[in-house]
C-alpha cells in the first residue's frame, strides 16, 4: 500500500492559490474537501504548539472513514528549541529565555508535556486515524549510544502509538554508518523515514530509500536554492517537474514492495505545490 498526501493543508498561501474550490470557505469545509483528493495528511503545526484533544476530535469527525492523519512531535519532545509561549501556560518555566530545551523544565513538567501530547491525540486514535508519530529529530541529534536510547525510549514512551524516525545529521549515514543505523532501526522494528532535500548543507542526509519495520515513510521538502533561508515559503518553496517525480514512482514501489505500507508526504508547502505535485505522483504510481 502507498498512501500519499501533502504535510499541510491551512497554509497561507494554499489558501490564496485557487486550489480549495469557493464552496471550501471555512476549516470544516476544506479539510473535508483535502479528505477526499487524499488519503492522508501530515500534521506539523503540532510541532509548534501540541495540540488540543477538542482540536483533534474536530479533525476526527471532519474527515471520512479510513483517513489518516499523521502528528509531527512537539519540538520540546525531539531536543528542538522551543518558545516558552508554546508551552502548556501551568507548564512554563519561569525564566528569561524566549526559547528552551527539555533540561530547562522541571523532569515532572517534562514528563507531564508527553502526557498531556500524546493523551489529546486519544480522539484519533478511537476513531481510527491516527496514523505515525513523526520524530524529526534536529541536526546537532548525530550518531551516538545516548541518541540510540533516546530514539528507543521514544518508542516506548508512545506504545502502542506508532514514532517513526527522521534524521538530520550525516553523520548516520557516512561510509559503514549507514548500515548501522538501518541494522539500528531493523532490530528494534522502529520505521524510518526517507528524505528528499537539498544537497550540500550542514543539515543535508542522502536520499537513502530503505523499509526497517512494516511501515516505511518518505518526505519530500524540495530542492529550494534558498534552503538555509529563515522564510519558511523560501525554504520549502520549490515546485518538482513530473520528470523528477516519475524519477521517484519506481522507487517508492520497490519499497513498498519491501513493506506492508508506505506513506508519502509532499513537505514543499508553498502555495499549492504540494498539493498538485501530490496529484501528479499519484498518477505515477498508478500508471
Amino acid at each position: 500500500m502507498i498512501e500519499v498526501g501533502t504535510a499541510s493543508w491551512t497554509d497561507r498561501t494554499l489558501l490564496d492559490s485557487g486550489w480549495y474550490p469557493q464552496t471550501a470557505d471555512n476549516p470544516e469545509k476544506r479539510l473535508a474537501y483535502y479528505a477526499r483528493q487524499f488519503p492522508v495528511v501530515e500534521v506539523d503545526a503540532t510541532y509548534y504548539g501540541p495540540p488540543s484533544e477538542q482540536t483533534t476530535k474536530l479533525w476526527a469527525e471532519r474527515t471520512p472513514e479510513h483517513f489518516t492523519f499523521n502528528i509531527k512531535a512537539f519540538s520540546l519532545l525531539t531536543g528542538h528549541p522551543t518558545k516558552v509561549s508554546s508551552i502548556y501556560k501551568d507548564l512554563r518555566p519561569e525564566t528569561g529565555k524566549k526559547n528552551v530545551y527539555p533540561a530547562d523544565l522541571p523532569p515532572q513538567s517534562y514528563e507531564e508535556i508527553w502526557s498531556r501530547f500524546l493523551s489529546a491525540l486519544d480522539p484519533l486514535v478511537e476513531a481510527g486515524k491516527l496514523g505515525a508519530l513523526l520524530f524529526q529529530f534536529p541536526p546537532w541529534f548525530g550518531i551516538r549510544k545516548s541518541n540510540k536510547e533516546y530514539m528507543l525510549e521514544v518508542a516506548a514512551r508512545c506504545k502502542p502509538l506508532r514514532p517513526v524516525f527522521e534524521l538530520r545529521n550525516a553523520s548516520w549515514f557516512e561510509g559503514p554508518n549507514q548500515e548501522e543505523t538501518l541494522d539500528f532501526l531493523r532490530a528494534h522494528r522502529l520505521p524510518f523515514v526517507c528524505v528528499d532535500m537539498p544537497q550540500g548543507h550542514k543539515s543535508s542526509i542522502p536520499p537513502v530509500v530503505a523499509a526497517t519495520s512494516d511501515l516505511a515513510v518518505v518526505r519530500f521538502h524540495g530542492h529550494s536554492d534558498k534552503w538555509t533561508s529563515k522564510d519558511i515559503h523560501e525554504k520549502f518553496g520549490y515546485n518538482y517537474s513530473r520528470d523528477e517525480l516519475s524519477q521517484w514512482a519506481p522507487r517508492l514501489k520497490e519499497l513498498a514492495a519491501e513493506t506492508d505500507r508506505v506513506q508519502v508526504f509532499m513537505n514543499n508547502c508553498y502555495t499549492d505545490y504540494a498539493q498538485r505535485n501530490a496529484t501528479t505522483l499519484i498518477e505515477l504510481l498508478e500508471d
